[in-house]
Protein backbone atom coordinates (compact mmCIF):
# COMPACT_ATOMS: atom_id res chain seq x y z
CA UNK A 1 0.00 0.00 0.00
CA UNK A 2 1.18 3.50 -0.99
CA UNK A 3 2.20 5.86 1.69
CA UNK A 4 0.40 8.26 2.78
CA UNK A 5 2.72 12.11 2.70
CA UNK A 6 2.01 14.32 5.72
CA UNK A 7 3.83 17.51 6.00
CA UNK A 8 3.92 19.46 8.83
CA UNK A 9 3.52 23.73 8.98
CA UNK A 10 3.89 25.74 11.76
CA UNK A 11 2.73 29.83 12.15
CA UNK A 12 4.08 31.86 9.72
CA UNK A 13 5.34 29.75 7.37
CA UNK A 14 4.74 30.60 4.06
CA UNK A 15 5.78 27.86 1.69
CA UNK A 16 6.51 24.18 2.14
CA UNK A 17 7.61 21.30 0.25
CA UNK A 18 5.88 17.93 0.20
CA UNK A 19 7.35 14.45 -0.62
CA UNK A 20 6.89 12.66 -4.43
CA UNK A 21 4.57 10.13 -5.06
CA UNK A 22 5.92 7.17 -6.05
CA UNK A 23 3.50 6.62 -8.95
CA UNK A 24 2.55 9.43 -11.54
CA UNK A 25 -0.60 10.98 -10.81
CA UNK A 26 -2.65 13.25 -12.41
CA UNK A 27 -4.29 16.77 -10.63
CA UNK A 28 -7.65 17.65 -10.03
CA UNK A 29 -8.14 19.89 -12.43
CA UNK A 30 -6.87 17.24 -15.36
CA UNK A 31 -8.45 13.58 -14.28
CA UNK A 32 -12.11 15.05 -14.22
CA UNK A 33 -14.19 11.77 -12.71
CA UNK A 34 -11.38 9.53 -15.15
CA UNK A 35 -9.49 8.29 -12.16
CA UNK A 36 -8.71 4.73 -10.69
CA UNK A 37 -5.93 2.65 -9.30
CA UNK A 38 -4.10 2.55 -12.57
CA UNK A 39 -4.62 6.37 -13.19
CA UNK A 40 -4.45 7.95 -9.73
CA UNK A 41 -5.00 11.43 -8.72
CA UNK A 42 -3.43 13.39 -6.19
CA UNK A 43 -5.54 15.53 -3.40
CA UNK A 44 -3.94 17.58 -0.59
CA UNK A 45 -5.84 17.65 2.75
CA UNK A 46 -5.49 20.27 4.76
CA UNK A 47 -6.04 19.74 8.62
CA UNK A 48 -4.74 20.99 11.96
CA UNK A 49 -3.33 19.55 15.10
CA UNK A 50 -2.03 15.43 15.05
CA UNK A 51 -4.68 13.70 16.21
CA UNK A 52 -6.86 12.87 12.57
CA UNK A 53 -7.16 9.14 12.85
CA UNK A 54 -10.54 9.29 10.56
CA UNK A 55 -8.64 10.94 7.44
CA UNK A 56 -5.61 8.02 7.98
CA UNK A 57 -8.71 5.79 7.48
CA UNK A 58 -10.47 8.34 4.60
CA UNK A 59 -6.92 8.31 3.10
CA UNK A 60 -7.07 4.18 3.44
CA UNK A 61 -10.65 3.91 1.57
CA UNK A 62 -9.52 6.89 -1.09
CA UNK A 63 -6.29 4.80 -2.02
CA UNK A 64 -8.05 1.93 -3.08
CA UNK A 65 -10.46 3.56 -5.67
CA UNK A 66 -7.41 5.67 -7.10
CA UNK A 67 -7.77 9.19 -4.94
CA UNK A 68 -3.96 9.59 -3.40
CA UNK A 69 -3.91 11.60 -0.44
CA UNK A 70 -1.79 13.81 1.10
CA UNK A 71 -2.18 15.31 4.31
CA UNK A 72 -0.84 18.40 5.34
CA UNK A 73 -1.16 19.84 9.07
CA UNK A 74 -0.94 23.04 10.28
CA UNK A 75 -0.96 24.58 13.26
CA UNK A 76 -3.43 27.23 13.16
CA UNK A 77 -6.41 28.28 11.97
CA UNK A 78 -5.73 31.03 9.18
CA UNK A 79 -3.38 29.39 7.16
CA UNK A 80 -5.06 26.38 5.84
CA UNK A 81 -7.37 28.62 4.37
CA UNK A 82 -4.87 30.63 3.11
CA UNK A 83 -3.59 27.81 1.62
CA UNK A 84 -6.84 26.47 -0.27
CA UNK A 85 -7.29 29.75 -1.39
CA UNK A 86 -3.79 29.81 -2.81
CA UNK A 87 -3.84 26.21 -4.29
CA UNK A 88 -1.22 24.66 -2.13
CA UNK A 89 -4.30 22.12 -0.94
CA UNK A 90 -7.48 21.08 -2.79
CA UNK A 91 -9.52 21.18 0.28
CA UNK A 92 -9.47 21.61 4.04
CA UNK A 93 -10.88 20.12 7.60
CA UNK A 94 -10.59 22.18 10.09
CA UNK A 95 -12.98 24.32 10.82
CA UNK A 96 -16.90 25.39 12.10
CA UNK A 97 -19.28 26.37 9.28
CA UNK A 98 -19.82 29.93 10.75
CA UNK A 99 -16.02 30.20 11.47
CA UNK A 100 -15.30 29.84 7.85
CA UNK A 101 -18.06 31.92 6.41
CA UNK A 102 -16.31 34.52 8.75
CA UNK A 103 -13.02 33.69 7.50
CA UNK A 104 -13.71 33.86 4.25
CA UNK A 105 -15.80 37.30 3.97
CA UNK A 106 -13.50 39.18 6.07
CA UNK A 107 -10.82 38.11 3.66
CA UNK A 108 -12.58 37.91 0.35
CA UNK A 109 -11.92 34.12 -0.70
CA UNK A 110 -13.58 32.96 -3.04
CA UNK A 111 -14.07 29.06 -1.35
CA UNK A 112 -17.41 27.09 -0.64
CA UNK A 113 -18.52 24.55 2.05
CA UNK A 114 -18.57 21.13 0.32
CA UNK A 115 -19.89 18.66 3.18
CA UNK A 116 -20.51 18.40 6.72
CA UNK A 117 -18.08 16.09 9.10
CA UNK A 118 -18.23 16.39 12.84
CA UNK A 119 -19.01 18.28 15.74
CA UNK A 120 -17.07 18.95 18.29
CA UNK A 121 -17.68 19.61 21.38
CA UNK A 122 -16.33 22.96 23.30
CA UNK A 123 -14.89 22.47 26.97
CA UNK A 124 -14.05 24.73 29.84
CA UNK A 125 -11.46 23.29 31.50
CA UNK A 126 -8.72 24.29 34.74
CA UNK A 127 -6.60 22.77 36.77
CA UNK A 128 -7.49 24.63 40.19
CA UNK A 129 -11.67 23.78 39.95
CA UNK A 130 -13.37 19.97 39.26
CA UNK A 131 -16.47 21.64 39.40
CA UNK A 132 -17.85 24.82 37.15
CA UNK A 133 -20.08 26.20 40.57
CA UNK A 134 -16.38 26.44 42.66
CA UNK A 135 -15.02 29.14 40.08
CA UNK A 136 -14.59 32.31 42.54
CA UNK A 137 -15.62 36.15 42.17
CA UNK A 138 -13.77 37.81 40.34
CA UNK A 139 -11.75 34.50 38.21
CA UNK A 140 -9.55 34.90 35.44
CA UNK A 141 -10.84 32.76 32.33
CA UNK A 142 -9.48 32.83 28.97
CA UNK A 143 -10.85 32.85 25.86
CA UNK A 144 -10.64 32.93 21.76
CA UNK A 145 -9.60 36.52 20.07
CA UNK A 146 -11.58 35.16 17.52
CA UNK A 147 -14.82 36.62 16.73
CA UNK A 148 -16.55 33.41 15.66
CA UNK A 149 -14.76 31.21 18.51
CA UNK A 150 -15.48 34.24 21.05
CA UNK A 151 -18.99 34.06 20.17
CA UNK A 152 -19.36 30.34 20.76
CA UNK A 153 -16.78 30.25 24.05
CA UNK A 154 -19.28 33.54 25.83
CA UNK A 155 -22.55 30.96 25.06
CA UNK A 156 -20.75 28.25 26.70
CA UNK A 157 -20.03 30.16 29.26
CA UNK A 158 -23.50 31.68 29.68
CA UNK A 159 -24.75 27.84 29.29
CA UNK A 160 -22.37 27.03 32.32
CA UNK A 161 -24.47 30.47 34.31
CA UNK A 162 -21.59 32.34 34.84
CA UNK A 163 -22.65 34.79 32.18
CA UNK A 164 -25.63 36.28 30.59
CA UNK A 165 -25.95 37.41 26.98
CA UNK A 166 -28.16 39.76 25.07
CA UNK A 167 -31.17 38.66 24.01
CA UNK A 168 -29.83 39.06 20.07
CA UNK A 169 -26.79 37.51 20.51
CA UNK A 170 -25.24 35.72 17.77
CA UNK A 171 -22.10 33.85 16.30
CA UNK A 172 -20.56 37.13 15.83
CA UNK A 173 -21.69 39.23 18.47
CA UNK A 174 -18.27 39.55 21.21
CA UNK A 175 -17.29 41.15 24.81
CA UNK A 176 -20.05 44.02 24.76
CA UNK A 177 -22.79 41.52 23.97
CA UNK A 178 -22.66 40.52 27.71
CA UNK A 179 -25.55 41.39 29.48
CA UNK A 180 -24.62 40.91 33.10
CA UNK A 181 -21.04 39.38 34.61
CA UNK A 182 -22.40 38.51 38.24
CA UNK A 183 -18.76 36.84 39.20
CA UNK A 184 -17.23 40.00 37.42
CA UNK A 185 -15.00 37.45 35.64
CA UNK A 186 -11.95 39.03 33.64
CA UNK A 187 -12.01 37.34 30.18
CA UNK A 188 -8.67 37.01 28.53
CA UNK A 189 -8.37 36.97 25.00
CA UNK A 190 -6.12 34.53 23.71
CA UNK A 191 -4.63 32.56 20.71
CA UNK A 192 -6.83 29.37 21.08
CA UNK A 193 -3.95 26.99 20.66
CA UNK A 194 -2.65 28.72 23.78
CA UNK A 195 -5.63 27.71 25.84
CA UNK A 196 -3.88 24.65 27.27
CA UNK A 197 -0.35 26.25 27.79
CA UNK A 198 -2.28 28.93 29.79
CA UNK A 199 -4.67 27.11 31.65
CA UNK A 200 -2.46 26.39 34.47
CA UNK A 201 -1.54 30.40 34.83
CA UNK A 202 -5.57 31.43 35.19
CA UNK A 203 -8.52 29.93 36.85
CA UNK A 204 -9.83 28.22 34.12
CA UNK A 205 -10.18 28.26 29.90
CA UNK A 206 -12.35 27.75 27.40
CA UNK A 207 -10.32 25.32 25.16
CA UNK A 208 -11.58 24.64 21.71
CA UNK A 209 -11.66 20.72 21.23
CA UNK A 210 -9.17 20.00 18.76
CA UNK A 211 -6.14 21.35 20.90
CA UNK A 212 -7.76 20.21 24.24
CA UNK A 213 -7.24 16.76 22.63
CA UNK A 214 -3.81 17.58 21.00
CA UNK A 215 -3.43 18.52 25.23
CA UNK A 216 -4.04 15.35 26.26
CA UNK A 217 -7.09 16.47 27.88
CA UNK A 218 -10.37 14.34 27.62
CA UNK A 219 -13.30 16.70 26.25
CA UNK A 220 -15.61 14.37 27.55
CA UNK A 221 -13.79 13.13 31.32
CA UNK A 222 -11.61 16.20 32.05
CA UNK A 223 -13.51 19.44 31.19
CA UNK A 224 -15.72 20.75 33.80
CA UNK A 225 -18.45 22.33 31.71
CA UNK A 226 -19.11 21.30 28.60
CA UNK A 227 -21.61 21.94 25.50
CA UNK A 228 -24.45 19.65 26.15
CA UNK A 229 -25.19 19.98 22.02
CA UNK A 230 -23.46 21.79 19.41
CA UNK A 231 -25.97 24.26 17.34
CA UNK A 232 -25.55 24.11 13.08
CA UNK A 233 -22.76 27.27 13.28
CA UNK A 234 -20.48 24.72 15.09
CA UNK A 235 -21.21 21.55 12.56
CA UNK A 236 -17.32 21.17 10.89
CA UNK A 237 -16.72 21.18 7.30
CA UNK A 238 -14.65 19.87 4.16
CA UNK A 239 -14.23 23.32 2.41
CA UNK A 240 -12.80 23.57 -1.29
CA UNK A 241 -12.12 26.60 -3.98
CA UNK A 242 -15.95 27.50 -5.34
CA UNK A 243 -14.43 26.62 -8.75
CA UNK A 244 -13.74 23.12 -7.50
CA UNK A 245 -17.21 22.52 -5.55
CA UNK A 246 -18.94 20.07 -7.91
CA UNK A 247 -15.58 18.46 -8.28
CA UNK A 248 -16.48 14.38 -8.52
CA UNK A 249 -12.94 13.29 -6.75
CA UNK A 250 -13.54 15.73 -3.85
CA UNK A 251 -17.59 15.19 -3.65
CA UNK A 252 -16.49 11.47 -3.22
CA UNK A 253 -13.95 12.01 -0.60
CA UNK A 254 -17.02 13.85 1.16
CA UNK A 255 -19.07 10.84 0.44
CA UNK A 256 -15.81 8.37 2.18
CA UNK A 257 -15.93 10.96 5.08
CA UNK A 258 -19.75 10.30 5.87
CA UNK A 259 -19.63 6.75 5.24
CA UNK A 260 -20.41 4.27 8.16
CA UNK A 261 -16.99 2.61 8.21
CA UNK A 262 -15.42 6.15 9.05
CA UNK A 263 -18.30 7.23 11.44
CA UNK A 264 -17.26 4.14 13.59
CA UNK A 265 -13.77 5.16 13.12
CA UNK A 266 -14.60 8.37 14.96
CA UNK A 267 -17.05 7.24 17.78
CA UNK A 268 -14.48 4.54 18.32
CA UNK A 269 -11.29 6.80 18.39
CA UNK A 270 -12.73 9.95 20.03
CA UNK A 271 -15.26 8.75 22.20
CA UNK A 272 -17.52 11.04 22.62
CA UNK A 273 -15.09 13.70 21.71
CA UNK A 274 -16.20 14.41 17.86
CA UNK A 275 -19.46 13.49 16.84
CA UNK A 276 -20.20 12.63 12.84
CA UNK A 277 -22.68 14.85 11.34
CA UNK A 278 -23.46 14.30 7.85
CA UNK A 279 -26.40 16.90 6.71
CA UNK A 280 -27.43 18.44 3.66
CA UNK A 281 -25.40 22.02 2.49
CA UNK A 282 -29.01 23.30 2.29
CA UNK A 283 -29.52 22.92 6.48
CA UNK A 284 -25.55 23.39 6.88
CA UNK A 285 -26.27 26.43 5.71
CA UNK A 286 -29.05 27.69 7.20
CA UNK A 287 -28.16 29.04 10.55
CA UNK A 288 -29.29 32.31 11.70
CA UNK A 289 -26.26 35.07 11.26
Amino acid sequence: MKKIHQAFLIAGATTFTLAACGNDTSTLADVGDDYSPENPVDVKVGITGSDSPEWDHVAKLAEEEGIDVEIVRFSDYVQPNQALADGSIDINAFQTVSFFDNFREEHDLDLAAIGSTVLAPMGLYSDKYDNVDDIPDGAEITIDREITNQARNLMLLAEAGLLELEDDFGVTSGLDQIKDNPKELTLIEIAPANAPRLMQDVDASVINNGFAVDAGLSPAEDAIFREDETATPYINIIAAQTKDQDNPVLQRLVELYQSEDVENVILEEHKGARIPTAISLDELNSYPR
